[in-house]
C-alpha cells in the first residue's frame, strides 16, 4: 500500500498546470469559452456536436435507431469535436453546452432552436420527442428512468475514477485504483444480476436504458475500455456479455459507433455524418483511397 502520509493537502488549494496526466492540457478549474468560434450548422433538424466516446456513442446510436424505425425527423448532422485540442471551449460550443462536455445537441426543428446537453438528457429528450425507446406503462417507465439515471450516476466512478487512475494518471496510486476497481466490479455485478432476470434492463423491451449503459459497460466487458478486461476479470459477468453481444449485432448500434470516431481502423471512422450514404462513401478508408 502506498504511504498515505506522502501527500498532505495544503490549507488552500491552487491550480497547478503541471499536474500531469493525459488530459492535463484541457483540464481547468473555471468554465466559459477560451476562444471565439462559431459552430457549423448543416441542413438537418438536429445538429450534434460530439466525439465517439461512450457518452457520444449513446446519442449517435439513439439517432440511428430512430432513423431505423422510420422517424425522418431524426435526420441529423454530426460534427466532430476534438476535445484533446480544446474545441469544446469555443464560444459556439459553450453556447450549446455551458458545461463544455460532449455531446451537445441543437434541435432546430421548431421556430426557436432548443439546446440539450448531458447525454442522458439528450436520450430522454429524443425518446419523448419521437415517442420511442421509452415505455409508457408507468412501472416500466420508472424502471427505464431508474436505469438511465443509474448509468449517469455510476459512469463517473468508471471513467473519472477507475479509468483515470488506472489508465491516465501520471502516478499509479494503489489505494485509488483498488477503491475504484472494487466499485466498478460492484457495478458490473449489479448489471449482471439484473440481466440474469431479463433480456434487457427493462425486461423484454430495448430502451434508452440499454442505449445509455451499453457504450460504457458493454465495451468494458469486451476489453475495449482502458484495456482493463483482464485486470477486472470481466469474463465473470456472463449475463452482461450476453446482453452486450446481443446489442452489438444491431445495425443502428454498429452505425452509431462509427459516427464522430477519430481512432481505430480507418473503416470504422466516420468523422462527420450528414447523410446515411456517408457510411458507404466517407469513412476514413474511403477518403484515404480517394486521395
Amino acid at each position: 500500500m502506498n504511504d498515505p502520509s506522502a501527500y498532505t493537502p495544503p490549507s488552500v488549494w491552487s491550480w497547478s498546470k503541471e499536474s500531469g496526466g493525459r488530459f492535463a492540457n484541457i483540464n481547468r478549474p473555471v468554465a466559459g469559452p477560451t476562444h471565439d468560434q462559431d459552430l457549423p450548422v448543416g441542413r438537418h433538424p438536429l445538429q450534434l456536436y460530439s466525439l465517439a466516446t461512450p457518452n457520444g456513442v449513446k446519442v449517435t446510436v439513439m439517432l440511428e435507431e430512430l432513423l431505423a424505425l422510420g422517424h425522418k425527423g431524426a435526420e441529423y448532422d454530426a460534427w466532430l469535436i476534438q476535445i484533446n485540442s480544446g474545441a469544446q471551449f469555443s464560444s459556439g460550443f459553450v453556447a450549446v453546452n455551458p458545461n463544455s462536455k460532449i455531446p451537445a445537441l441543437l434541435d432546430r426543428s421548431g421556430p426557436k432552436p432548443i439546446r440539450v446537453f448531458e447525454s442522458g438528457a439528450i436520450l430522454l429528450y429524443l425518446a419523448e420527442k419521437f415517442a420511442a425507446f421509452l415505455p409508457t406503462e408507468p412501472g416500466a417507465r420508472a424502471e427505464c428512468l431508474s436505469w438511465l439515471f443509474w448509468q449517469m450516476g455510476s459512469a463517473p466512478f468508471l471513467g473519472g475514477g477507475f479509468g483515470h487512475f488506472y489508465a491516465y494518471a501520471p502516478t499509479k496510486i494503489e489505494y485509488a485504483i483498488d477503491r475504484y476497481a472494487m466499485e466498478v466490479k460492484r457495478q458490473l455485478d449489479v448489471l449482471d444480476r439484473r440481466l440474469a432476470e431479463s433480456e434487457y434492463l427493462v425486461g423484454d423491451e430495448y430502451t434508452i436504458a440499454d442505449i445509455s449503459v451499453w457504450p460504457w459497460y458493454g465495451t468494458l466487458v469486451k476489453g475495449q475500455l482502458y484495456e482493463a478486461g483482464e485486470f477486472l476479470q470481466v469474463q465473470e459477468y456472463r449475463n452482461v456479455l450476453r446482453w452486450t453481444d446481443q446489442i452489438a449485432r444491431r445495425g443502428a448500434v454498429q452505425r452509431g459507433r462509427m459516427v464522430n470516431r477519430a481512432w481505430g481502423q480507418p473503416s470504422s471512422q466516420l468523422h462527420e455524418r450528414h447523410d446515411a450514404s456517408d457510411f458507404d462513401t466517407r469513412t476514413q478508408d474511403k477518403l484515404d483511397a480517394a486521395t
